[in-house]
């Protein structure tokens, strides 16, 4: 335990080989310690623990309910799938075997509960929001350099950006979100949304595509700034 009484999951050093490089080793201590968290949070889920399930709650709590916001674009319905969620991961603990990631787990009960609370209003799932308006071409995301969105972060507040996310395709607002907020993998994402690897290319591609002219309308729209002799 640390100071604050918190208890933590720590690495055996000995799976590290003292011939490996330094960059080697810390790859190989951050997987290995990422695996040994993930399995220590499968077996307290598998005991129902309602320590854990707190500290869960504490660490995942702002990045879940964001998640869900992006999604619904609705806070009311965002806070109640958000409470439902947590209920799941304590009824259904048993499923997590830690061999995953626990939050690509947990943001996919959350995105099933979207999906399942869409069919229920008669709403179109996820999947068929946008069908027919997207291709399976591939495409490579460039990682030199910062992204549109990204610049978008850096030159304008949370509220700006979150305002033009919510205006696209809920389909690449998601893919969107995962990969710049969360930092999944495109891998995890099409784990996670059960699509294709070709199509989540191709959904952060026309996500990020019809971020800037969105942006551009924002800022034409608003006043310009008073001057003063």
């Amino acid at each position: 335990m640390d100071r604050t009484g918190k208890k933590r999951v720590f690495l055996d050093r000995k799976i590290v080989s003292r011939d490996m490089p330094i960059a080697s080793i810390s790859l190989a201590v951050s997987a290995a310690q990422a695996s040994s968290e993930n399995a220590a949070i499968a077996q307290g889920l598998k005991k129902q623990s309602a320590e854990l399930l707190d500290e869960l709650i504490e660490l995942y709590q702002h990045r879940l309910l964001r998640y869900l916001l992006f999604l619904t674009g609705k806070r009311e319905v965002a806070e109640d799938l958000f409470q439902e969620t947590w209920m799941r991961v304590l009824l259904r603990g048993a499923q997590y075997n830690g061999k995953a990631r626990f939050d690509t787990w947990l943001f996919t009960i959350a995105r099933n509960l979207v999906i399942d609370l869409s069919r229920k209003r008669v709403m179109a799932s996820l999947d068929e929001m946008s069908e027919g308006k997207e291709d399976d071409r591939p495409f490579e995301v460039a990682i030199s350099g910062p992204s549109p969105l990204e610049q978008f972060q850096s030159r304008e507040n949370c509220a700006e950006v979150s305002e033009v996310l919510l205006k696209l395709e809920p389909n690449y607002r998601e893919v969107l979100v995962l990969r710049f907020y969360e930092e999944l993998s495109l891998d995890e994402i099409a784990t996670l949304t059960r699509a294709p690897l070709s199509t989540v290319k191709s959904r952060l591609y026309r996500g990020l595509a019809a971020l800037k002219p969105e942006m551009e309308q924002l800022r034409s729209s608003r006043p310009l700034p008073e001057v003063r002799a």
